[in-house]
C-alpha cells in the first residue's frame, strides 16, 4: 500500500495512533490546551500531584493554558513540568536563557511570567534536562510513581523533542532506540533545516548543531502521549508515523505500540505528499 495516497477521510483508520483532525492550527491548540488542563483538573480533585514533559514547541498551546488558567483559577501548584528539550552550545553547555533561541528563555516569557502567581508551577519544579544531570527526567519519574502527560510537535524527519531518527548506516533496533534516554546529541541537519527555515530566516548557521533531549525511554511511560501536527510541511511524516512502518527510522511511529497515543492535526497536514513541483505566487 502507497501511504501517501491514503484518502484523507481514511487516515488514522487501523493505527493504533488516535487521529484528532482539527479544522485549523487554532482548533488544534485550543484542544490541547484543555486536554493539558483537564488532565491537571482530574489530578487536583483527586489530591494528587501532576507530572508531565512538556514542550517549547509548538507554542500555541501556551497562551491558550495561561487564559484557562486564570480565567478558571486552577492551580499547578502541585504540578511538575519537565521541558523536553533544550539548545546547547558547542562546547555542550546551556545556550545563554536570554538567547532568542532558548528554550528555557522562551517558557519563561510566554508561560511562566504569564500565570496569576498564587497559581503558579513552584519554581523548584520547572525542570529542563541537564547535560551535567541527565538522569533527573527518571528520577522524577521513578519519584511520583507515574508520568501523566507528554505532548509536543513532530519534527519534519518524525522526531519527538530531539529524539532523533539514526542516521544512515547507524545501527540501531526499535528496541535499543526506545531505550535511550535523557542525552546530549547532534541536532540533525533535517531538523536544523525546518527550524531555520521557521526560526531565521533561513540561516542554517543560526541554529545550534547540538541538544539535550528527554529520551523515548521517559516518553513511553507516559500514561498519555499527544502529537501535535500544525502545519503543511508535516504531512509527510503524518502518514508514516500513523500507517507507515513501526521503525526508529520515523521515531514518533513507535508510539503506535503505545497504549494510549494521540495525534492532533490541523486540516493542512491531512494533503497528499505525493510529489509535484508546487508553483507559489502564480
Amino acid at each position: 500500500m502507497d501511504i501517501n495516497r491514503i484518502k484523507k477521510e481514511d487516515l488514522g483508520k487501523g493505527s493504533n495512533i488516535k487521529l484528532e483532525v482539527c479544522d485549523t492550527e487554532v482548533d488544534m491548540y485550543w484542544k490541547v490546551a484543555i486536554e493539558v488542563l483537564e488532565t491537571i483538573e482530574e489530578n487536583n480533585k483527586k489530591g494528587e500531584p501532576t507530572l508531565m514533559v512538556v514542550p517549547y514547541g509548538p507554542i500555541g498551546p501556551y497562551s491558550r493554558l495561561v487564559y484557562l488558567i486564570n480565567k478558571y483559577r486552577v492551580s499547578l501548584k502541585n504540578c511538575t513540568f519537565i521541558n523536553m528539550d533544550e539548545y546547547l552550545t558547542d562546547d555542550g553547555e546551556y545556550i545563554d536563557k536570554a538567547d532568542p533561541l532558548s528554550f528555557r528563555g522562551g517558557m519563561d516569557r510566554i508561560f511562566y511570567s504569564q500565570i496569576d502567581e498564587e497559581l503558579n508551577v513552584l519554581p523548584e519544579n520547572r525542570y529542563f534536562p541537564d547535560p551535567k544531570n541527565p538522569n533527573k527526567p527518571m528520577e522524577l519519574i521513578e519519584k511520583f510513581g507515574k508520568l501523566d502527560m507528554v505532548f509536543g510537535g513532530i519534527g519534519i524527519n518524525g522526531h519527538y523533542a530531539f529524539n532523533e531518527p539514526p542516521e544512515d548506516g547507524e545501527e540501531c533496533t526499535n528496541e535499543e532506540f526506545l531505550n535511550r534516554a535523557t542525552r546530549v546529541l547532534p541536532v540533525s541537519r533535517e531538523t536544523r533545516t525546518i527550524n531555520c527555515f521557521m526560526n531565521c530566516a533561513g540561516d542554517l548557521n543560526g541554529i545550534p548543531k547540538l541538544c539535550i533531549t528527554v529520551g523515548m525511554k521517559e516518553m513511553f511511560m507516559a500514561k498519555k502521549v499527544r502529537m501535535c501536527m500544525p502545519r503543511d510541511w508535516n504531512a509527510g511524516a503524518l502518514r508514516k508515523v500513523l500507517h507507515g512502518d513501526v521503525t526508529a527510522k520515523v521515531p514518533c511511529s513507535l508510539f503506535q505500540m503505545h497504549g494510549d497515543a494521540k495525534l492532533y492535526a490541523a486540516d493542512v497536514a491531512l494533503q497528499s505528499p505525493i510529489p509535484e513541483i508546487r508553483i507559489y505566487n502564480k
